[in-house]
């Protein structure tokens, strides 16, 4: 029987990267909710920041290790930032993020990547519906 020398990646972080003040109100709820303490979430916004800029502060932020950058929307300054500082290393970019799809992330960054995100997407998915007035049930999202 042949033993495997198999070290557990470090548990990923998560940065949140949005317009204005839209990250830190995000990550403020996932530390009261959660309880979590310390850098497992960190919020960063491009309020006054240049592309260039914006791509810097992001790389120093997200570290060397397994990152996820959530971001609000699919296009604009937050995105491409995410996509080109992330494009060459470990870690992924997930937009479109809300409040349950943090949490998830929180309670279970020790996951790989390659199985987390889906479970971060799925996540995020299932969370979003409406309420039609005189509807019976809501329209899932």
């Amino acid at each position: 029987m042949r033993a495997v020398n198999e070290t557990a990646a470090p548990p990923a972080y998560g940065v949140v990267l949005g317009h204005g003040g839209m990250a830190t109100g995000l990550v403020d709820a996932v530390h009261r909710i959660a309880g979590v303490e310390g850098n497992v979430l960190i919020a960063l916004s491009n309020e006054g920041k240049g592309p260039e800029a914006l791509r810097d502060e992001l790389a120093r932020t997200a570290g060397p290790g397994p990152a996820l950058v959530f971001t609000d929307m699919h296009s604009g300054s937050c995105a491409l930032a995410a996509r080109l500082v992330c494009r060459s290393r470990e870690s992924a970019v997930v937009c479109g993020v809300n409040l349950p799809m943090l949490l998830e992330f929180v309670f279970n960054r020790e996951l790989p990547l390659d199985q987390l995100v889906p479970r971060l997407v799925e996540r995020g998915r299932a969370a979003v519906t409406a309420h039609l007035p005189n509807a019976d049930s809501p329209v899932p999202g």
